[in-house]
């Protein structure tokens, strides 16, 4: 099965996956420092604990190695500032999903932005997926215009469960898609920046 790599350098920003017990004490620190943040958008944050912190941590390399889910630590200038995913549940088998959080003064510096940039690159250089896709909430604008900076077109709204505070019952989706050449094509958007497979 092909993965994607497990480690992403960009300059000041290093995606990698998490190191299971040794991540631990600074990510639930960031967690902590995000709650308010993130309880809006990200429903687990009402079960927040270092204990389920753990569990989340040693879960990942088995996630991993399924190809179900590819959680990666977002570390700025040296420091672990988020997660960023590329995941295939609840997608057809030809698309994936890039996910992604961050602390709040990591925010508003384009972060985000190439940290979704980069595991949509790896998402289309693995064997049959054709499309990469983008979901949140609809208030949440700051997540929304990620997709949008990168090129990706918006599609068709769809219902969603409820689960954290500022979700209404339907998300928007945001795809970029393969073409047959192999190259990755959105139409271009104010601001786009293009995603090359």
């Amino acid at each position: 099965m092909d993965l994607p790599r497990t480690v992403i350098e960009l300059g000041d920003l290093t995606l990698r996956a998490f190191d299971g017990e040794a991540d631990l004490p600074e990510l639930f620190r960031v967690i902590e420092e995000s709650l308010e943040h993130l309880r809006p958008w990200m429903p687990w944050v009402r079960e927040h604990s270092r204990a389920r912190t753990a569990r989340f941590l040693a879960e990942r390399a088995a996630c991993w190695a399924s190809g179900e889910e590819h959680t990666y630590a977002v570390v700025l200038d040296g420091a672990l500032v988020g997660a960023a995913t590329l995941l295939r549940h609840g997608t057809p088998d030809d698309t994936r999903e890039v996910g992604y959080w961050l602390h709040p003064a990591a925010t508003g510096r384009g972060v985000a932005t190439r940290a979704a940039r980069a595991l949509t690159e790896q998402a289309l250089r693995l064997p049959g997926v054709d499309h990469v896709e983008i979901v949140h909430a609809p208030a949440n604008t700051a997540s929304g215009a990620v997709p949008f900076r990168l090129g990706f077109t918006e599609q068709p709204r769809r219902p969603e469960e409820s689960l954290a505070p500022g979700e209404t019952g339907e998300v928007r989706v945001w795809r970029l898609s393969r073409d047959r050449t192999g190259q990755a094509v959105a139409p271009s958007a104010p601001g786009g920046m293009p995603v090359t497979g």
